[in-house]
């Protein structure tokens, strides 16, 4: 057994050098792109309505809509497979960004819901391709860690800014004022290009692991604990309101609950962030899947609003603090393909999470079932990450992963 000594990488630079401007060009780009593309999924609560209207089509038409675009999204990982290494970074996401503004824009003039919906998913292919490569360059920074906890703030901080100003920036106005807002954002991303000049995925990042007999295991558990982790806090989040309606806590006191809890993540992303990479993200991982497993248990039995209040927050600091280190250490294992195919683990979980949880919430007639396969779903989850760190909870040499000859 073998370690990586500390080299310069074709892309990064020295790996000792945590100020690299390499690495400070890629937090930026994560940053930027992160925030606006994933306002395809994150604008799902403020749309519905709007949509509705306009189309004049049901709810289950409405969820097929967020369905589709969430599975484009994913499935983006597919067509990436074969471009990824291949093509210039600076081309590729040229085209996807210009192609999701195009679509946003499009979207905003469609007035025929077909229409609409194949719109959608060619928009959200070319989101989904661009946080592939996001995804697949995080490794490649002196600091991976922070570098997906920028990918996780990001996202959280633009969610928040979404629901909180959208809703009375548009209120009574069409939906394509909203398509056309999130076009303008996504146009906006198009000067920061240039700041992947230079950079290649063509080989893999120095410190990446080579895929043998005994680290191809550790992936596939790495694959397998992203999997159920979105599973679980996909359809647990989905039905958090419902939860707190069911147990006769009023609907204010529970949105109170629920924006707490928004805010718990986003300080313990940026907790993460600050941290970045660790000896002991193992540990973390541990302690992040350990505690949501715990507060999807207190979720059981109709929680009263103070369980339930310590349950939601405790679930979304836990949640958002563990991801920034799932995602590194399973980027330790392999090139960017590796990541390309955690994208598709992520879209898989969060398309199929909340129906399933609604399968379960149906046939049963209530939430015990769907929470107690989630609590199982983490719990095996921490299984796979013990896997996936080799055993080990605090690594050697401040945290990089042993080669395998």
């Amino acid at each position: 057994m073998t370690t990586h000594p500390a080299t310069t990488d074709p892309t990064t630079g020295p790996a000792t050098d945590p100020l690299h401007p390499r690495s400070r060009q890629i937090y930026l780009f994560v940053g930027v792109f992160s925030a606006v593309l994933y306002t395809v999924l994150l604008v799902a609560p403020v749309i519905a309505g709007p949509l509705i209207e306009k189309y004049g089509i049901d709810p289950a038409q409405t969820g097929l809509l967020f369905s589709a675009e969430l599975g484009a999204f994913s499935l983006a990982t597919v067509p990436a497979f074969l471009w990824l290494t291949r093509v210039p970074l600076t081309v590729s996401v040229t085209v996807c960004t210009v192609v999701a503004a195009a679509g946003q824009v499009a979207s905003g003039f469609v007035t025929d819901f077909g229409t609409l919906l194949a719109v959608r998913v060619v928009t959200s292919l070319a989101a989904g391709s661009i946080t592939v490569v996001l995804l697949s360059l995080s490794p490649r920074t002196t600091n991976p860690g922070r570098a997906f906890g920028i990918f996780v703030v990001a996202q959280l901080a633009m969610g928040a800014l979404i629901l909180a100003l959208f809703p009375s920036l548009y209120a009574g106005t069409d939906v394509a004022a909203i398509y056309w807002t999130l076009g303008g954002l996504t146009v906006a991303c198009l000067p920061f290009v240039p700041l992947l000049r230079g950079m290649s995925l063509a080989r893999p990042a120095a410190d990446a692991v080579r895929v043998g007999a005994g680290s191809a295991g550790r992936f596939a558990a790495g694959l397998a604990a992203i999997m159920l982790f979105y599973l679980a806090l996909s359809g647990v989040w989905s039905f958090m309101g419902q939860i707190s309606a069911d147990a006769g806590n009023a609907a204010g006191p529970t949105s109170l609950v629920l924006s707490v809890a928004t805010a718990a993540g986003i300080v313990s992303a940026l907790v993460a962030t600050a941290l970045g990479e660790s000896r002991y993200r193992a540990l973390f991982q541990v302690l992040g899947l350990g505690g949501m497993a715990v507060s999807v248990l207190l979720l059981l039995g109709a929680p009263a609003l103070l369980r339930f209040a310590v349950a939601a927050v405790l679930f979304k600091f836990a949640w958002t603090f563990v991801l920034p280190y799932l995602l590194g250490s399973v980027s330790k294992l392999g090139g960017p393909q590796a990541m390309n195919a955690t994208n598709l683990m992520i879209g898989g979980g969060f398309a199929l999470g909340p129906v399933l949880a609604g399968w379960m919430t149906q046939a049963t007639g209530g939430y015990g079932l769907m929470i107690a396969v989630s609590a199982v779903c983490l719990v095996a989850a921490l299984g796979c990450s013990v896997v996936l760190n080799g055993g080990r909870l605090v690594a050697r040499e401040g945290g990089r992963e042993p080669a395998r000859d």
